[in-house]
């Protein structure tokens, strides 16, 4: 199983001590951060797209470019890029212009996105959220087989026998579907033949083993070989040397996300032990030790069905030291025993 981490360029006030990094540092951060991750072995790292005042990234494509410039071996995705307020012709264009200069390490990963900050910045409109996507992914799929391509839908200008350049480094881009769990999701997924990536926030991992199987199975009706069907998971955690530090050192910051997500959505508020009962074994949030970290991804990877898991560490503004330290215990000490156990 391949392991990664994923981003949003988070940078709310600190809880602890009430600091804001700016969006200049924590843009140079995610580039380190990057940087290390690729030293170290790990196969992706993903940026997702906000367009708030927390979060420093609303355009993964020109940070993960520089990050290009930077690595050598390492993933460089989207997570995700909200398809649905984009223009899929110039989504193509920036992420294969990243796969020309990572030399074909690009990943283009397209989700609805859990957050509609995006829809009234570019004119789309609610009413049309699963409209929108279904006919943006379906341009986007036809950009990277047709070329040149003839297309027209409902939501842009039609396109009439034109090429779209730069074309991928290699014969197709990597494009692959978000989702947080919805049955529909999965089954066209699957039909489609692309790999899809869950996003695990609450609850077990293994809930979404249901979801994985009508994936797989879809996929296969769909006539796609078992081996091009690709699982991702993806979850929150913290990584310390030790399992008691790892966890104090992490709730301050998902309590600090808690409390947004409650102003922001209606949800109830967590408490302390709400937490600790979501850090324990077989939940949601991977924060301990490294062995304690690795024996919930092996489990994940061997219930699930999961070949990568893709873990988010800077909730909050956890701090830039920390994030570092736990990248490196990703790479140094979960990585080996996970590619020992699974492969």
């Amino acid at each position: 199983m391949e392991l990664g981490i994923y981003s949003f360029g988070d940078r709310h006030p600190d809880p602890v001590t009430g600091e804001q990094v700016s969006v200049a540092d924590a843009l140079a951060q995610t580039i380190e951060r990057i940087r290390l991750a690729d030293e170290l072995g790990l196969s992706f790292y993903g940026l997702g797209e906000h367009h708030l005042d927390q979060y420093a990234i609303s355009n993964p494509g020109t940070v993960l470019a520089a990050a290009a410039s930077v690595t050598t071996n390492i993933t460089l995705s989207s997570a995700v890029t909200v398809l649905s307020t984009e223009d899929p012709v110039r989504v193509y264009q920036q992420f294969t212009t990243l796969d020309q200069l990572s030399r074909g390490r690009a990943e283009l990963l397209a989700g609805r996105g859990s957050f509609t900050e995006s829809f009234p910045l570019f004119g789309a409109r609610l009413e049309d959220y699963d409209e929108l996507f279904e006919e943006k992914l379906a341009l986007l799929l036809h950009l990277d087989r047709q070329d040149p391509i003839t297309w027209s839908g409902k939501f842009r200008e039609p396109l009439d026998n034109v090429r779209v350049l730069p074309r991928p480094y290699s014969d197709r881009l990597r494009i692959s579907i978000g989702t947080g769990g919805n049955p529909e999701s999965s089954i066209r997924t699957g039909l489609l033949g692309l790999p899809v990536v869950y996003a695990v926030i609450g609850g077990q991992p293994e809930r979404f083993k249901p979801l994985v199987d009508l994936y797989r199975k879809a996929g296969e009706s769909g006539g796609h070989a078992p081996g091009d069907l690709h699982v991702t998971m993806g979850g929150v955690g913290l990584i310390a040397k030790n399992s008691q530090d790892a966890k104090e050192a992490f709730f301050p910051y998902w309590m600090e996300t808690m409390r947004y997500g409650s102003k922001a959505r209606g949800w109830p508020l967590p408490t302390r032990a709400h937490y600790d009962e979501y850090a324990r074994d077989a939940n949601s949030l991977f924060v301990g030790s490294p062995q304690e970290v690795a024996e919930r991804m092996i489990s994940v990877g061997k219930l699930v069905g999961a070949d990568r898991y893709a873990m988010q560490m800077d909730w909050s503004g956890v701090p830039h030291s920390a994030v570092m330290n736990a990248i490196e215990l990703l790479g140094t000490e979960v990585l080996p025993q996970v590619r020992a156990e699974l492969g």
